[in-house]
């Protein structure tokens, strides 16, 4: 019985071994050049992500056209969804309209604007509480509301949102809602207002398509409560991405000769349909170029769309390329692309009397022209102008491997692989050693 049992003991001695073993060579794989450094400390960010949730409760929302149940009652629900999911650092407030005024006065109605729960830290039982007192009772004083949030939110650095919930077109012009969008816009306050529409009918559609236009934000044309849900969910987690940085405003041009030069950085522009923008790039030897960009679809487009990122020489040869595309189901189209000196291909070179060890040193700035294009077109009835907004990243670090040189983009992979490859033929050997060895003592028990 003793004979019987020490065999196994001594396997998972060798096992135990073995798992050692191959935990070593892994761990001694070199780390990847992109991982932090240690010991850094990451940047903290300058502001709270602030977002403030506008809510329509005039008489109209009692309308029962959304599943058969009433706007008021899903937008309730979606508000206790979304006030749930919220992440701890979102400063998160809420402005309702039409709320407190059931009478026929206009002055009185068209007035009927205020804070339910103001924006910060959020406590999730007393927001939820106020949203389930909310009855739908007056005007629609859409503009009054929007200066509101923008109080409601404050000045600062980087980007706020306010997110408006309506089923209708504003009751109380003037202020017309479209003019004090554009008049948040030229206050440079970085305020995004993204529309969420609850009716269907074309004066509604026009005039939140064009709040969110003016100051850069989306339109949905909301047709069920999950849609609304997932969909202010998403601009609360978009705030929370970007918030700690607010992009610089640029506008690129046609070509590259007199585009816009752009140090690292966030950038913010505007591009019409099917158009190209220009911008350009220094890179130094032994740098990197990474740049990214996302396109917001904020209104109706056709289908089929796609967005192109390339980077070129001042002369127009192509160096790289990244592109995206899409069907309808989004309302972002992002890509991105890395360019390195070392794979300029001849377009920077140095001066013939230049020593090998002052090569780099000496040679010129690469400028990289960096065209954004895109292949959307507007739905039937969709205004072309303004152009959609366009978040352009840029940023330069030192130069990595060039992709040509690891194969499909392995690169350092290589030697992870080669590690898995001889652990894989040691346990094999080992394992078959200890399987003849069972079975020898086996036999002669």
């Amino acid at each position: 019985m003793n004979t019987g049992r020490r065999p196994k003991t001594r396997i998972g001695s060798l096992l135990a071994a073995l798992a050692i073993t191959g935990a070593s060579l892994l761990l001694g794989v070199p780390a990847h050049a992109d991982e932090p450094t240690a010991g850094a400390t990451p940047a903290a960010p300058k502001e709270a992500p602030r977002v403030d949730l506008v809510l329509d409760v005039s008489g109209s929302m009692t309308a029962t056209d959304i599943q058969g149940k009433s706007r008021i009652s899903v937008a309730q629900q979606s508000l206790n969804e979304v006030i749930d999911a919220l992440p701890p650092e979102t400063e998160f407030g809420i402005r309702t309209l039409g709320a407190t005024y059931p009478g026929n006065d206009k002055n009185l109605g068209c007035q009927d604007t205020k804070q339910l729960f103001p924006v910060g830290k959020t406590n999730k039982v007393e927001a939820k509480t106020a949203v389930a007192t909310l009855r739908p009772t007056g005007w629609t004083p859409m503009g009054l509301a929007l200066r509101g949030a923008a109080q409601d939110l404050g000045k600062g650095e980087t980007t706020r949102r306010v997110v408006l919930i309506t089923d209708g077109e504003d009751t109380c012009t003037p202020p017309d809602p479209c003019d004090v969008a554009r008049e948040l816009a030229s206050q440079g306050i970085h305020l995004v207002v993204d529309t969420l529409g609850l009716a269907h009918d074309d004066k509604t559609r026009q005039q939140l398509q064009c709040i969110a236009n003016a100051t850069g934000g989306s339109y949905t044309d909301v047709r069920t409560p999950q849609q609304l849900t997932d969909k202010v969910k998403q601009l609360v987690d978009r705030t929370n991405d970007t918030y700690t940085v607010a992009p610089v405003k640029t506008a690129g041009t046609d070509k590259c000769e007199n585009a816009p030069v752009l140090a690292p950085g966030v950038y913010s522009d505007r591009e019409k349909f099917s158009e190209h923008r220009v911008y350009k790039v220094p890179v130094k030897s032994g740098q990197e170029l990474r740049a990214s960009v996302s396109v917001s679809l904020d209104r109706a487009v056709n289908r089929d769309y796609g967005v192109l990122l390339q980077a070129t020489s001042a002369a127009g040869q192509e160096l790289v390329r990244g592109t995206d595309a899409g069907s309808s189901r989004t309302d972002v189209v992002s890509t991105g692309l890395r360019w390195s000196t070392d794979d300029s291909k001849g377009y920077v070179t140095a001066s013939p009397s230049t020593s090998a060890k002052d090569k780099d040193k000496d040679k010129p700035d690469t400028t990289v022209c960096l065209v954004v294009s895109n292949s959307a077109s507007p739905a039937t009835g969709v205004q072309a102008d303004p152009g959609m907004p366009l978040e352009l990243t840029v940023d330069l670090t030192a130069a990595s491997p060039s992709p040509e040189g690891a194969a499909m983009g392995l690169g350092r992979g290589w030697i992870l692989l080669l590690t898995l490859t001889l652990a894989g033929l040691l346990f094999g050997l080992v394992f078959g050693w200890i399987a003849r060895w069972r079975i020898s003592v086996w036999r002669e028990n």
